[in-house]
């Protein structure tokens, strides 16, 4: 830490040979231990350092990539899926195309990310990058089978757990819930559908034992989130849902 604070305030020097050169380097080595020890908080002070250096955007790109991908990573889990998208992709497509390893790496936790937001990757990738676990995890979001979700969670569990994304992951749930319902609204064709009909898809999409107070918990869940537009009639047991819009798109609920 003595070694950045040496470099960033050297300002007597010209853009040329400053010793702020060394910042962005320095950093990353940083974010490194600092993922390592748990303490993400300690890096918020080193973003703001880097964002506000007049060299942000002329330090080696080797580097740039680097710290994106640790920014990246942090704004994943601080929820703010935009920002993760936008840093993750950056490294992503920045990242030579012969550093494997290093594009695996990222996908890791940009295809959750992108999960997230609605986006899907597509089969080709995962395989390049051997990360077919991530599919079968694609997949159950896609057809909004809860089951498959649930499965997958659990045959991959270790992976999940080691690349410290099984908790982003099981966020994902909602996102399937809401598929699963916009599938019951396509082959309904109306606004107004019965709950009933909503229980018979969680049954055979996640669990039989599904009762109809889960179904509606479930339900408000998703409305409370903004997931679906839209209201619940208990009084008639039906969802009434937007005429415009039911079900937005996830980018515009995110930060």
């Amino acid at each position: 830490m003595t070694c950045f604070r040496i470099c960033s305030s050297d300002n007597r020097a010209s853009e040329f040979d400053t010793k702020k050169w060394g910042m962005l380097s320095l950093v990353n080595q940083l974010f490194k231990l600092y993922f390592r020890i748990n303490k993400l908080h300690l890096m918020k002070p080193l973003i703001r350092a880097i964002h506000s250096s007049p060299l942000k955007d002329k330090f080696p790109l080797s580097q740039q990539i680097t710290f994106k991908y640790y920014v990246g990573r942090k704004a994943m889990y601080d929820s703010d899926y935009t920002q993760a998208n936008d840093y993750l992709t950056f490294a992503f497509q920045h990242c030579h195309k012969k550093s494997w390893k290093n594009k695996r790496l990222i996908l890791i936790y940009l295809v959750p990310v992108k999960l997230l937001l609605g986006y899907l990757p597509t089969i080709k990738v995962l395989k390049k990058y051997d990360l077919l676990q991530l599919w079968e995890i694609c997949e159950a979001v896609r057809s909004g089978n809860a089951k498959q979700l649930s499965a997958a969670m659990v045959t991959h569990q270790q992976f999940f757990i080691k690349c410290g994304i099984y908790l982003i992951l099981e966020r994902l749930k909602s996102v399937t819930y809401r598929n699963l319902f916009k599938k019951v609204y396509i082959v309904v064709k109306n606004p107004v559908i019965t709950l009933e009909y909503l229980l018979i898809a969680l049954r055979m999409m996640d669990s039989p034992d599904v009762e109809l107070e889960e179904a509606n918990c479930i339900l408000a869940n998703l409305i409370y989130e903004g997931k679906i537009k839209g209201y619940i009639s208990h009084s008639h047991q039906k969802v009434v849902l937007s005429k415009t819009d039911a079900f937005p798109k996830l980018t515009t609920l995110v930060q």
